[in-house]
């Protein structure tokens, strides 16, 4: 159902709504209501929203313990062959339906109790992963996984997670920065990464990837970026010092113990060489698995080593107000794919598994600027 043009009753908004676990069928372009903002809440009017593959595995119930195929098998099997899983939201139930959207550049329309009124009227970007027991706990919620996101006209989130940018980036721009780049930032704070650091990026062309030679080189590090042979050039465009193609033997191309840090969100039946050209005393750092979550891990690689492997979700405190001051001292760029109008979902989600993009997508909800 579209509604470009078309007068909504008061008090309604058009939104994508998953209905539950399986193909693109689950995803309902309808009218719902315009959510109020609560106490220490505001609304936000979406004017962006960007597309990860947090929203696809959710949809999927990729994230259950019971499935252990790569992303790109699971979908082709839940296309087919929808099964629900009780536990597809990150190993715990996803709260179907759902308006799903973890990335949003929005502005500020509504103010809850206790509210700042300065913020009315701000373009904002909003910290998806909320560390809502405070910063000495790893518990974490999500936007669009623990409750409803951008995938909508509206979206009311807390005040305390929305941030004003002082850019001059389109909208579109801003939405591809906050899922992408905060996991990538995050999994470069917690390793540590500095400028006498050699670090590996596996996945080198996807939204987190991209990011993460940025933002790696950004710190002064030297980046070894692997990619298909399609999209080499691009990404020595974008900084990194070696291009590898997926293909490759990363033994024979870098040698054992050469990397200080793998930043590998590929895993899947590559994971072994990833520890073995690890240095002594080198950091391995994931937060995904898109070729396959079960992985050949030889313990001796790791103690023998003294590896360290860190697992990352709960973004840390400076991560999201770094990104910021990121984007407004100009040190990064956004890599903006491509843009599909909100309606479009199921074909932008279907042509982002493709894969054949670097960068991000983003979707345009309706009577947006």
């Amino acid at each position: 159902m579209l509604t470009e043009g078309i007068t909504l009753p008061k008090g309604q908004m058009m939104a994508v709504v998953t209905t539950g676990n399986g193909g693109y069928d689950k995803l309902d372009y309808r009218v719902v209501p315009i959510p109020e903002p609560g106490p220490g809440e505001v609304l936000l009017r979406v004017l962006a929203a960007g597309v990860n593959n947090t929203e696809i595995n959710t949809r999927l119930g990729w994230y259950s313990s019971t499935v252990t195929a790569d992303t790109n098998a699971t979908s082709a099997h839940q296309e087919t062959q929808a099964e629900p899983k009780a536990d597809g939201g990150w190993n715990e139930a996803t709260p179907f339906p759902l308006i799903q959207g973890t990335d949003c550049c929005g502005r500020v329309v509504g103010l809850g109790k206790g509210v700042a009124e300065d913020l009315s009227g701000k373009r904002v970007l909003v910290r998806a992963c909320m560390r809502s027991n405070g910063y000495n706990s790893m518990d974490n919620i999500w936007m669009a996984s623990d409750f409803d996101g951008a995938f909508a006209e509206y979206v009311k989130v807390p005040a305390a997670e929305v941030f004003v940018v002082n850019s001059d980036w389109l909208d579109a721009e801003l939405a591809t920065i906050p899922c992408a780049y905060g996991t990538s930032e995050n999994m470069l704070h917690r390793a540590n990464v500095g400028a006498a650091d050699l670090v590996l990026v596996t996945g080198a062309s996807g939204g987190v990837g991209s990011a993460t030679v940025q933002l790696a080189k950004r710190r002064g590090a030297r980046v070894i970026a692997i990619t298909s042979a399609d999209k080499v050039d691009t990404l020595r465009e974008l900084g990194a010092d070696v291009v590898l193609e997926r293909n490759d033997d990363l033994l024979e191309a870098l040698g054992e113990k050469s990397v200080d840090v793998v930043v590998d969100n590929v895993a899947g039946e590559g994971f072994p060489k990833m520890l073995k050209v690890l240095a002594r005393g080198g950091r391995l750092v994931s937060s995904g698995a898109i070729a396959g979550p079960i992985v050949a891990l030889d313990m001796r690689d790791m103690y023998l080593k003294d590896i360290t492997l860190i697992g990352c979700t709960a973004w840390d405190e400076p991560v999201f107000r770094n990104l910021v001051s990121y984007i407004e001292k100009e040190e990064i760029r956004p890599l903006l794919a491509k843009t599909f109008p909100l309606h479009d979902i199921a074909k932008a989600q279907e042509e982002f598994m493709q894969k054949k993009h670097i960068g991000n997508f983003v979707l345009i909800p309706p009577n947006s600027p």
